[in-house]
Parts: C-alpha cells; sequence; structure tokens
C-alpha cells in the first residue's frame, strides 16, 4: 500500500538520528530514533506490519520531522528528551512524579552526607539511584550509627558553638565543634565510600588493622570505638537477608501484565544489598492493547538508562530487544548485560520483583475501583441538589494561603478519571499563583485574582480544558468571588461549588456551598462523595502551603539584602552561607562580613549599616 509520505522517506539520510510522526492536526503521534533514518522510517511503510498498534498509527500520520545526529547515542538522548516534552500517544510513557534520589557525599573539608534528587554536580560523589527516599533515608541513617558524619547543612555547621543533639546520641562525630580531627574524620569519609561501594571485606580489614594499632598505643578508647564500628557492620551484614554476599550491582526490571494492566517493577542492588523496589505504570492514552511485555520493558529500559548511571548487570523477566541493547552500549561505552535469571538468588530477586508488580498492579486496581465509587457518589449528590453537572472527569480546587496577609499563595490542583486508569490527582497540571496587589488578607480578592488567571483567555495551562467542576475552599464570600470572576471571563457555564469547614473545622462535618441561594449540601461523614471531596481540597491546601511557605522564606531571608545596592545573588548566597541568617549577620562586625568571599570593606560597611537600620 503506497502512502504519500513515501516519496519524502526515500529523501532520508543514512544516519543516525530522531524522527517524529505527526497527524493532520500537527499533534505529535510517535518519537523514535534510528541508527539509519533512512531504513528504520521506511520500514514503518512496509506493506506487512507485524503490530496493529504500528498500521493504526502509520495510517493517522500526515507529516513526517527527521533530525539527525552525529551519533546513536546522541539520538537515544533526544528521543528521551522529546518524548517525556510532547508526550506522544504511541509512544510508551511511565509514571514518574519524581525523579530518582542519590546519596549525596560532598567534597569538602568536612565532608557532609544526605539524600540528593535533581541533576548531579562535580563538588561531590553520588551514589545510587536508589528506588526511592526510604532507602536513601535508611542508608544514610546507617552510616551516622557506624561512621558519624555530619548531616547538617553549611549554614548550621559554619555557626555552631557546642555540639548538637546529634553527637550527644553518637549519631555524629562533632566536627563543627572541634571534637574530631580532620584526619580522622577523613578515614571515616573513606570507609563510609568503601561500604557505599559495597567493599565491606575491606572495611573490616581496614578497622581491624586500626583497632589493633590503637590498642598496642593503649589508646583504648579510640580502639573501642573500632570496636563498636566492627560490630555495626556485623550487624547490618546479618539483619540484610537479602544480602547476595557479592559485592555486585544489579538492577532487576520485570514487565507483568494483569487484567489488561501493566506494570514496570525496578529494583536495585548496591553492593550486594537489595534496597526495594519501585512500581511505575504506562500513562493513560497510550495504545499499548498490542505491545508486547518485551516492548514495554525494552522502552522503559531505554529512557530509564538514557538519564540514569547503568549498573554492571541487569537482570529481566521477558527478552529485551537487541537493538536496545547496542544502543545502549555504545551511549555507555560498554556491553550492558541484560539476561534472564541463572543463578538461585538472582531468581529469587526476579520473583520477589514480579510478585511486587502483581501486588501493586492489585493496589492500583482496588484504588481506582474506590475512586470510581466516590465519583460516581459524589456526582449523584451534586445532581439531586440541582446542580448541572453531567460528569466529573475532571475537577479543580483553589485555596489561599498565607501568614496574616504576607507571601499570599493560590494553589490550583486537578483530579482526572478516565475509564483505563480511574482517578488520580494530576500533578503535572497544578499551578500556583503569588498574589499581588491587594489588600493583605483579603481572602476573597486573592481568590478572584487566582481563577481569573487560572481561566483567563490564552492562558496555556488550560487551553482547550474545561473542568466539569471548580471546587474553592471556603464559604459564600469566596465561592461568589470566584462566581465573579467567572463571569467576567465568560465562563459561568463551568459549575462551581465551595467546600466550607465545619464546627470547629472537623472533617466530616464540611457543607458544600453553591452560587445561587440553595440551601447547602451535607452529606453523611462517610460518604465516598464527600471522601473525594476531602482529598482534593486537602491536596489544594497542601500544595498552597508549600507554596506559601517558600515565598514567605525567600521574603524573609533575601529582602533586606535585595535592597542594598552592590548585593546580587552570588554575594547573598556567599553571605547566607557564611552566616546563615540575616539575624546573626547583623550582630556581625564589619571585618567579619568584608572576610565573607566577593566582599570589599566598602560593601561591608554599606550592608553593616543597612541590617542596623532595618
Amino acid at each position: 500500500m503506497s502512502h504519500p509520505l513515501q516519496d519524502q522517506v526515500r529523501t532520508l539520510p543514512e544516519r543516525p538520528g530522531v524522527y517524529r510522526f505527526l497527524a493532520e492536526d500537527g499533534q505529535v503521534l510517535y518519537v523514535g530514533k534510528a541508527r539509519n533514518l533512512k531504513s528504520r522510517v521506511s520500514s514503518y511503510f512496509a506493506k506487512n506490519l507485524s503490530s496493529p498498534r504500528i498500521a493504526l498509527m502509520v495510517s493517522k500520520v500526515a507529516s513526517l520531522m527527521v533530525t539527525p545526529t552525529p551519533s546513536e547515542s546522541e539520538a537515544l538522548l533526544l528521543e528521551n528528551h522529546l518524548i517525556k516534552e510532547l508526550a506522544p500517544k504511541y509512544n510508551i510513557l511511565f509514571r514518574d512524579d519524581k525523579s530518582y534520589p542519590y546519596i549525596r557525599l560532598t567534597r569538602e573539608t568536612w565532608p557532609l552526607i544526605g539524600l540528593h534528587r535533581g541533576s548531579l554536580s562535580n563538588n561531590a560523589d553520588y551514589f545510587g539511584p536508589y528506588p526511592n527516599a526510604y532507602s536513601v533515608r535508611e542508608a544514610v541513617h546507617l552510616l551516622q550509627k557506624i561512621f558519624r558524619l555530619r548531616t547538617c547543612e553549611d549554614s548550621v555547621f559554619n555557626n555552631r558553638t557546642r555540639p548538637c543533639l546529634l553527637h550527644q546520641i553518637k549519631r555524629c562525630s562533632g566536627p563543627c565543634v572541634g571534637r574530631i580531627s580532620q584526619a580522622d574524620y577523613a578515614e571515616d569519609v573513606k570507609a563510609a565510600t568503601m561500604f557505599l561501594q559495597g567493599r565491606h571485606q575491606e572495611i573490616m580489614q581496614r578497622l581491624t588493622a586500626l583497632m589493633e594499632q590503637a590498642a598496642d598505643k593503649l589508646a583504648f578508647e579510640q580502639a573501642a570505638q573500632f570496636r563498636d564500628q566492627i560490630q555495626a557492620l556485623h550487624h547490618a551484614q546479618d539483619t540484610q537477608i537479602m544480602d547476595s554476599h557479592q559485592a555486585e550491582d544489579v538492577d532487576i526490571i520485570v514487565a507483568v501484565e494483569q487484567g489488561g494492566s501493566l506494570c514496570v517493577n525496578l529494583a536495585m542492588v548496591r553492593g550486594g544489598r537489595h534496597l526495594g523496589d519501585r512500581a511505575l505504570f504506562p500513562q493513560a492514552g497510550n495504545q499499548l492493547d498490542q505491545a508486547s511485555l518485551s516492548e514495554v520493558l525494552s522502552a522503559f529500559i531505554e529512557s530509564h538508562y538514557a538519564q540514569h548511571p547503568p549498573p554492571g548487570k541487569v537482570l529481566v523477566n521477558v527478552p529485551v530487544d537487541e537493538a536496545v541493547a547496542e544502543t545502549l552500549a555504545g551511549m555507555i561505552g560498554r556491553p550492558l548485560p541484560m539476561d534472564l535469571p541463572y543463578y538461585a538468588q538472582h531468581k529469587s530477586w526476579v520473583e520477589l520483583a514480579i510478585n511486587n508488580a502483581q501486588l501493586a498492579l492489585t493496589q492500583r486496581r482496588r484504588m481506582q475501583s474506590l475512586q470510581g465509587q466516590r465519583q460516581a457518589s459524589l456526582l449523584a449528590a451534586l445532581q439531586q441538589a440541582g446542580l448541572p453537572v453531567e460528569q466529573l472527569n475532571r475537577i479543580e480546587c483553589f485555596d489561599i494561603s498565607h501568614t496574616q496577609g504576607e507571601a499570599a499563595v493560590a494553589s490550583c490542583v486537578v483530579w482526572t478519571h478516565d475509564d483505563k486508569e480511574g482517578g488520580a490527582m494530576r500533578r503535572a497540571d497544578y499551578r500556583r499563583f503569588n498574589i499581588t496587589d491587594i489588600t493583605p488578607g483579603d481572602d476573597y480578592a486573592a481568590i478572584h485574582q487566582a481563577v481569573y488567571r487560572r481561566y483567563k483567555p490564552n492562558e496555556k495551562a488550560v487551553e482547550g480544558i474545561r473542568p466539569d467542576l471548580v471546587l474553592i475552599d471556603g464559604g459564600k464570600g469566596q465561592v461568589a468571588k470566584a462566581a465573579e470572576a467567572l463571569a467576567e471571563l465568560g465562563r459561568s457555564d463551568i459549575p462551581l461549588v465551595g467546600v466550607a469547614k465545619g464546627l470547629g473545622r472537623k472533617p466530616g462535618l464540611e457543607s458544600l456551598i453553591f452560587t445561587d441561594d440553595r440551601a447547602p449540601l451535607h452529606l453523611d461523614s462517610d460518604d465516598p462523595g464527600l471522601h473525594l471531596v476531602q482529598e482534593i481540597r486537602d491536596e489544594a491546601h497542601r500544595f498552597a502551603l508549600t507554596g506559601h511557605r517558600g515565598r514567605r522564606q525567600k521574603a524573609r531571608f533575601g529582602s533586606r539584602l535585595d535592597d542594598i545596592a552592590g548585593i546580587g545573588p552570588k554575594r547573598r548566597k556567599a553571605l547566607m552561607t557564611c552566616f546563615g541568617s540575616v539575624s546573626a549577620m547583623k550582630v556581625a562586625s564589619i571585618d567579619a562580613i568584608a572576610n565573607v568571599p566577593g566582599m570589599s570593606a566598602e560593601l561591608a560597611q554599606r550592608v553593616h549599616e543597612a541590617l542596623q537600620d532595618s
């Protein structure tokens, strides 16, 4: 069968790159990468396509865009970026609200250890990724018990005058107040690094030698500290039931199908220690009915290792596409074994990952069923009250947070429901609004501004989207102001309901307030519809409060410095790093301020005078 794009395909270059298939309306249907663009794209227009899913996609393709790259590795990175940005309908994507956490060990005189998310910098060593934050916190807690490394930030560390509680409970060696020498602290950092690398036997031998040396020198207190570290390490190994007793780094990735739903479970083993797992699900809207488990697993592996460092080996439960293995090998500069399990320990890890994936699917299905019951109950209650609402597939909720009018922030959170995914909060659609140009503490004006800004014309966040219901955390006055904002925008057709807190703000006593003279609607405390309203309202409150706290902290710590001529972001950061707070800076001498990197005597005099006047 001929296709209008076949002539364009014949002119494509025979080199690596990324291609995009687009529909008639310009929507991106699929993003892919290729070692040979001409060969790969031509395969989509063959007479007999093996996958009905691909055949359906090709029938909708109206145009083609290609981007050649210097190598297949760069094509993989670009493909991954475009998929996340464009969310094409026919790519297999996975729900993942957070990045993977790492353990960060800084490179400074007194290194600190802690959890890290986000991009990796060159001023620290990173160990991971870990499947979840709990695994990181557990590892950091263990390292505190054994090696007593500091976890406090520089702003606290540089301003301590006496040991903190962690030192008193033997979780920190107290480097901030000189309770340990720099050389001894460096030895602890080295041992912690070896532990994170899985070199447990080397640590044991090293600590045993140090203990014997201390005993020979009659430094029995120091020898006892080394003895305690050795015992803590033995205990850590004995309680790790999933320990392989080999210092191996392995990822276990399995794909599981259950009742028409798919799940990929990622478990991580670092230094022979099983760190837990993480379940991910293909996003709603993707055409997965005809996708095999191998295709799903290959798509996840390709996407995951384009962003995160690979381990020494990957264990899987179904074979991985050879093209994916070749691409990853070219990107990381070495082959990455991706094998079915053979040894008993590896088989037990894969079986555990499969069981956990099945449990995650079961739990998810139950949650979807519960959300469906809540949605149906709320819809029935609103319709019975006479509200003109036909469905509840998208609910948006607003809340305001401030402290006596200071740093007011409005939140808008979104709950969505579809037949395949069920109901859930849609974090990608959340929005915050910094409220300005109103009388401090005027919640009515704040709600009006937030709703108006959310639904104003040409607002990218809501273009083409109409919520089935808008919830306002507040009473009659807030609802009236929200209705006024919608009327000004010509969107009074959007159903609007207020959620007024009951007596004593006790959960279960809320009233639903309408825009007209109808009496408030009171639902029973055990009504599923009320539980859905509470869930959405509480999430709006949490999101607004988080934004308010961030804005308030920024205003309190930065405003007085921002008003000083010559103090820009870099100098402000240097000052805050050195002193920790504006209050500490206010009582510091001019010479102490002048000693901060980037500061001069003239600037120090200016800062000192400005803070004294404030």
